[in-house]
């Protein structure tokens, strides 16, 4: 079993991250952006495909303010809900919903390239939104630590930017040029397989004002 550095205590975690919203001050700004960019959708996509059953455990990485986890709560109350992010504004928000919404819901600082959890720990992972934010290195280490935390039988279940595709329209195309183009995902099933990953498959399609997005699951 790996020994980890908890980021939250330990000196020498690397501290880069970018914040939800990419500054600090905007935070506010999180839950608007997402309902313009349908994540209310893709949530309820990726909870409906992850099949959660009760006892189950699981895991957000990078939560942004909580609504995956929060969402899979009040649909699944019995699952045991943990929440990851490095940024402690972010944490601190979602404690707060959760704390309103009267969920029980873990929330951890740590990173997703060295994830605070002992082997097996989990029967589901997600990721909403994230993953295209984390820098280019740090991917394939991120997604070798979610196989590594996967109970055997687990899967991880993701959501991300993809490029958009010529029948988006102009519009759409502009749009995914400046909001998602520098990290959107076009080749996620080869890094799923190349971090152990089986069956990874996309799952779905949709486009919004704000680009085109895929859903995607792997087995562990």
């Amino acid at each position: 079993m790996k020994h980890h550095h908890h980021p939250a205590t330990d000196p020498t975690a690397a501290e880069h991250y970018l914040p939800a919203m990419g500054r600090d001050w905007m935070l506010p700004l999180y839950d608007p952006f997402t309902r313009l960019i349908g994540a209310r959708a893709a949530h309820r996509m990726l909870i409906e495909q992850a099949g959660l059953r009760s006892g189950q455990r699981i895991l957000e990485i990078g939560i942004g303010t909580g609504n995956l986890l929060l969402m899979a709560k009040r649909r699944h109350p019995d699952v045991t809900a943990t929440g990851l992010d490095p940024d402690p504004r972010a944490l601190a928000w979602a404690g707060r919903k959760a704390r309103r919404a009267r969920v029980a819901v873990q929330f951890d600082r740590g990173f997703a390239a060295d994830l605070p959890y002992p082997d097996g720990g989990f029967d589901r992972v997600f990721s909403a939104f994230m993953f295209h934010h984390l820098p280019a290195a740090d991917r394939a280490a991120a997604l070798r630590e979610v196989r590594r935390v996967l109970a055997p039988g687990g899967s991880l279940h993701l959501v991300d930017f993809v490029p958009a595709a010529p029948s988006d329209g102009r519009f759409v195309r502009r749009a995914h040029r400046k909001v998602a183009a520098h990290g959107a995902i076009d080749d996620l099933p080869a890094q799923l397989r190349a971090a152990g990953f089986t069956d990874p498959a996309e799952t779905g399609t949709n486009t919004t004002l704000m680009g085109r997005y895929a859903t995607y699951q792997a087995a562990r």
